[in-house]
């Protein structure tokens, strides 16, 4: 969420990759052969002119240990859009700026996902940017409506409009602004917590790309999975190819964990979700892990967040990610009952618990971290963050989970 190109902050510039650098891992990105991939590590190094000590040394590992299944001391906590229009701070950074101006500028997107660090002791930090970036980058328009959200000026509508996209191998070089931010962020974090990188599914992309924005039904976008089945195949595969070297890039770049948002999970039913979504779900994990083992990368958590996919929590748990996002319509125990102690769970407070006193907040706040047990979780929101939530409300909700998992752990 953006401020534009022109606005500075007080960062040290020694510590962004140079011009000639990100152009570098811009082109290693293009192409994911092993050979190239196992450069990464060694370009990243050279564009931070670091050597072997590329970024400062991880204080706080709580929320990764937790997300690899290890035992910690307290349940760690973050926040799905906790870089938001809910902070003063945030507001004013990005007050009459271009959303996508804001997301293409490393040092913007910097600035906004330390904010909530300052404010709050969270377990993470998720760099700011957006899932529509992907769209982007493989040639379509998109622009942030104000009062609206995302808005596509040309859609998809017919099989042939699948020839507008740019091959999906070039999107790594169109989003090494991403890359950029990631990379400065994480040595403005100073190794105070990890920082988290993320995409969009292929299923909740394409609704955008066939909708032309936001949806009720995504009625056009599920016309598609009906009347063109192998278009539908097509796009999501394109999606698919796009995202396996955007997120490996994210990894090169120095993100420690990923999270995979299938937002629009909801809008199918068992068996399209089956069809459409699973199998790309599954092959975004399967074929990221095999990269980063190829470009000699270590291996970073994997989070499948399927908003309403309740009815597809089996499957999730073995779809090859450490962790499964819930929603605040699961609940915890039947959740664990199903997906089993293999995996990770995330979640899954009502963001709008966050209205209620903070003293409600506490007693809800017990009450989640009672249902879902000490360890094997990351306590988050079952959604992100509303834009008009009291941050103090905030604050006592992170404050919550410290405490009352620490008293949990003692019992």
């Amino acid at each position: 969420m953006p401020v534009s190109d022109h606005v500075t902050f007080n960062m040290a510039p020694t510590l962004a990759p140079s011009r000639k650098g990100w152009s570098l891992i811009s082109q290693t990105l293009v192409d994911v052969t092993v050979e190239t991939a196992r450069s990464y590590p060694r370009l990243i190094m050279e564009a931070n002119g670091s050597g072997s000590q590329g970024f400062p040394e991880l204080k706080n590992d709580t929320f990764l240990r937790a997300a690899w299944g290890e035992d910690t001391d307290y349940t760690p906590v973050w926040c799905m859009r906790q870089a938001g229009r809910y902070l003063p701070e945030f507001r004013e950074t990005r007050a009459a700026q271009d959303f996508f101006s804001t997301c293409r500028s490393p040092e913007a997107c910097c600035e906004l996902t330390l904010q909530p660090l300052r404010r709050f002791p969270l377990d993470a930090a998720i760099i700011f940017s957006d899932i529509l970036v992907v769209p982007q980058a493989l040639g379509m328009e998109v622009t942030m409506v104000p009062g609206k959200g995302p808005s596509f000026p040309e859609p998809l509508r017919e099989e042939r409009d699948l020839e507008r996209l740019r091959d999906p191998a070039t999107v790594t070089s169109e989003l090494s602004y991403v890359f950029q931010a990631i990379t400065l962020t994480r040595q403005q974090l100073a190794g105070r917590v990890p920082l988290i990188g993320f995409a969009g599914a292929p299923w909740t992309l394409m609704t955008y790309m066939i909708e032309g924005g936001g949806s009720s039904t995504m009625a056009q976008a599920k016309r598609w999975l009906y009347q063109k089945p192998q278009a539908s195949h097509q796009l999501l595969r394109i999606l698919t190819d796009a995202l396996v070297p955007y997120l490996v890039g994210q990894v090169a770049a120095g993100a420690q964990a990923l999270q995979l948002f299938e937002s629009h999970a909801g809008h199918l039913g068992p068996q399209l979700f089956s069809k459409f979504a699973l199998p790309y779900i599954r092959d975004v994990a399967k074929q990221v892990k095999a990269r980063l083992q190829e470009a000699g990368l270590a291996p970073v958590p994997m989070i499948i967040f399927a908003k309403d996919g309740h009815f597809a929590l089996e499957e999730l748990a073995h779809a090859g990610y450490e962790v499964v996002g819930l929603d605040w319509t699961v609940a915890p125990k039947k959740a664990r009952e199903r997906v089993g102690k293999t995996v990770t769970l995330q979640g899954n407070l009502d963001p709008c618990a966050l209205y209620a006193s903070k003293e409600e907040i506490g007693r809800l706040v017990q009450q989640m971290l009672d249902d879902f047990g000490p360890q094997r979780y990351i306590a988050n929101l079952g959604h992100g963050l509303y834009p008009d939530m009291d941050p103090e409300h905030v604050g006592a909700f992170v404050d919550a989970v410290h405490r009352h998992s620490r008293l949990l752990r003692q019992n």
